[in-house]
């Protein structure tokens, strides 16, 4: 008895960013993606990817797929076994301070971040003596030892809601200057900023928001709050990446501009393939470590776990649980 082979899932998929992919270059991801689908039912595993991720990812294999609150709350949530962060380092630990009993893989241990990095614990217990009673909230693009030194986390998203929910006169918060001195414009707290910076939205420039207006007639700017306040004051709107998609997804702009990571223009473009996504962004190297190729060999070997120190999960994990309980 003849019986009809099911085709594999890549074939299905294609569809989705066929907008984004050359058919003649689908076989070199086909066969990671159809690995990586079967390893996700034997494993009993998710895939958690970040917005930044390139399309064959976030499209593709992702389970979950949103900003790093989305993320983080969406973490909580999960009842597979295993969780594997398609995004930076920070991002698996803060899945893993949500999930200690699950096992959370990162495919690349290497996939860091410059506002991660610009800041260590005993900055912030000099910042404590420096400022002693006031509060720090910490941007969630840190490492957990950091957050564990901290009071509360927030994210690009809710920055705003978290610094006023403390009810206080000023806040320390850290470590992206950019995104404390937008969220300051918006706010009576007092903020005190730190130094750090993402060196993808830096690089961003007023006089380049201009050029690109003049460049292209009628064109809708969005940034993301880690860009500098100059380049803020030029766009149309500033926010989160998850609410730079909802503005596309409800204003539907003919003609839009995404000032962040490349690959977010691309997600977002794919989903509205009537809009025209103008592309002077920004490649972010740390997330782009993740590839098809690293996700699947993860699986297949389960190495690339993240661990916690006990005596930093439980402070760090509190931290986060802060940030969440806020609306």
């Amino acid at each position: 008895m003849l019986t009809t082979l099911e085709p594999p899932p890549s074939d299905r998929l294609y569809a989705k960013v066929r907008n984004a992919i050359p058919a003649i270059e689908w076989p070199m991801f086909a066969n990671d993606i159809d690995a990586i689908m079967a390893l996700k039912k034997r494993r009993n595993a998710v895939i958690l990817a970040h917005n930044y991720q390139s399309p064959e990812i976030f499209h593709c294999v992702a389970d979950i797929v949103g900003d790093s609150l989305a993320l983080a709350r969406e973490a909580m949530q999960v009842e597979a076994d295993v969780i594997v962060l398609a995004g930076v380092h920070f991002m698996a630990e803060t899945a893993k301070l949500l999930n200690p009993a699950k096992t959370v893989l990162i495919p690349d241990r290497g996939a860091g971040c410059s506002l991660a990095d610009s800041i260590t614990p005993e900055d912030v217990k000099l910042l404590r003596q420096k400022y002693p009673g006031v509060p720090i909230v910490t941007y969630v693009n840190t490492s957990a030892a950091v957050k564990a030194e901290s009071d509360i986390c927030c994210t690009s998203g809710n920055a705003k809601a978290v610094i006023e929910s403390l009810g206080v006169e000023r806040v320390i918060m850290l470590p992206d200057e950019y995104l404390a001195r937008n969220v300051a414009a918006e706010t009576k707290v007092k903020v005190i900023a730190w130094t750090g910076h993402c060196e993808v939205h830096e690089r961003f420039s007023a006089e380049e928001v201009r050029q690109l207006r003049q460049d292209h007639s009628g064109i809708v700017v969005l940034a993301h709050p880690e860009c500098p306040p100059d380049v803020l004051s030029e766009a149309d709107f500033a926010g989160s990446t998850a609410a730079m998609s909802s503005y596309v997804a409800d204003r539907r702009p003919p003609r839009v501009v995404l000032l962040t990571e490349c690959s977010m223009s691309d997600n977002v473009a794919l989903q509205y393939p009537d809009l025209e996504f103008i592309r002077p962004c920004n490649l972010c190297p740390h997330m782009k470590k993740i590839t098809l190729g690293n996700i699947r060999s993860a699986l297949e070997t389960m190495q690339q776990e993240v661990t916690i120190d006990e005596r930093i999960m439980r402070p760090a994990r509190l931290s986060v649980e802060r940030m969440l309980a806020v609306k």
